[in-house]
């Protein structure tokens, strides 16, 4: 497993306005949209492409396209939906599935109750949307659930992390080509299973107690 925290002053400036509990939900949803796309960036790094014949106004040239199968963009329901806007605006060709996952709030043991996507991720490139890592439990679980249908390579997309989310994930998959990228990684969790400082219930703050 590989980790990347992004280190850049805008990241650590939009993510300080979200840490804000006086940050209303159109901000807040503004705000993750603009930084997922930014945090995409690192996370499309290595996303497959392959050379196409062009010509500009000026000559030929080479240039590269994102190869097929298209990327798969999995967003965890439901906080997750507030990042796919920002991802597909960066990776428009790509295709998106989802999967619905709750955690217990007593158990803190992640649970499946939705999924919209293939059975078969055979060489497919899997990319999740998930806002908090925190126990690990959920990302873990969906990271599993790709897997076991063939995806060849799993990266997560989170704002925040906490150290016990990403030991927990790197147990789980000490040797898949799975990457965790990361807006910032914050101190601990609470013994509730919160991230600390973090920023609440990303879910709550995004689209309001439902």
């Amino acid at each position: 497993m590989r980790l990347h925290v992004a280190d850049h002053p805008l990241i650590t400036h939009k993510i300080t306005v979200l840490r804000d509990k006086e940050t209303p939900s159109p901000t807040f949803r503004q705000l993750v949209e603009e930084l997922v796309t930014l945090l995409a960036y690192e996370a499309t790094r290595n996303v497959r492409t392959r050379e196409v014949q062009i010509t500009t106004p000026v000559a030929p040239t080479t240039g590269l396209w994102i190869a097929d199968p298209k990327p798969l963009v999995v967003p965890i329901l439901r906080a997750g939906l507030g990042m796919l806007d920002g991802m597909v605006k960066l990776v428009p060709t790509a295709e998106v599935g989802f999967l619905g996952m709750m955690r217990d709030e007593e158990t803190l043991q992640p649970t499946t109750y939705a999924n919209r996507l293939p059975d078969d991720l055979s060489d497919r490139q899997c990319f999740v949307l998930d806002p908090m890592l925190a126990t690990g439990g959920s990302l873990t679980a969906a990271i599993r659930y790709l897997l076991d249908r063939g995806a060849v390579d799993v990266t997560a997309i989170c704002l925040l992390g906490a150290p016990e989310g990403v030991k927990a994930v790197e147990e789980a998959f000490p040797d898949a080509d799975v990457t965790i990228v990361l807006g910032a990684l914050d101190e601990k969790l609470n013994e509730v299973g919160y991230i600390v400082p973090g920023l609440g219930d990303a879910g709550d703050r995004l689209y309001g107690l439902v």
